[in-house]
């Protein structure tokens, strides 16, 4: 199970007064939707962070070819866009267990999820929170960019 680190901690702690966002994702390769979603996520608060599945969490959900970039590149990438402000790296196939640790004040996904389907939102409701799903742009996606770069599309 994902536990957070004393600096994980230290951060939420110092954050605690602002309205914290979060959404998760695998972020395998960033293209330019995940960038609108990630800037409009950031809109929705103070704070975003963003759990992050790790390598093995995307392998048993994207297959055994996936993800194309490590965990620890994808969460730099991540951790140096202007939107986000903290990445966490999750073990279990859903960020549930870590949205129980971070308690955000807003769930969000992209516009492809219905509120009442992304994981967490019970938590963040029983709470007083929001659940939002997020522009889509449609025609972005890694599964199709890799499709293209493979000459498969």
């Amino acid at each position: 199970m994902t536990k957070l680190s004393n600096e994980d901690k230290s951060f939420l702690a110092a954050n605690s007064n602002k309205k914290v966002v979060f959404t998760n994702g695998c972020f395998d390769i960033l293209h330019s939707g995940h960038v609108l979603y990630l800037n409009d996520a950031k809109a929705q608060g103070d704070i975003l962070v963003v759990g992050l599945n790790s390598d093995a969490s995307v392998r048993r959900l994207k297959g055994e070819d996936r993800p194309i970039n490590s965990e620890l590149d994808r969460k730099y990438v991540l951790e140096n866009l202007k939107a986000i402000d903290r990445v966490f790296i999750f073990e279990e196939d859903t960020p549930y267990e870590l949205i129980k640790e971070v308690m955000p004040d807003v769930l969000v996904k992209g516009g492809d999820w219905a509120v009442e389907s992304i994981v967490g939102h019970d938590i963040v409701l029983a709470k007083g929170g929001e659940v939002k799903s997020l522009i889509f742009k449609e025609g972005y996606s890694t599964s199709g960019l890799i499709k293209n770069v493979q000459g498969k599309s």
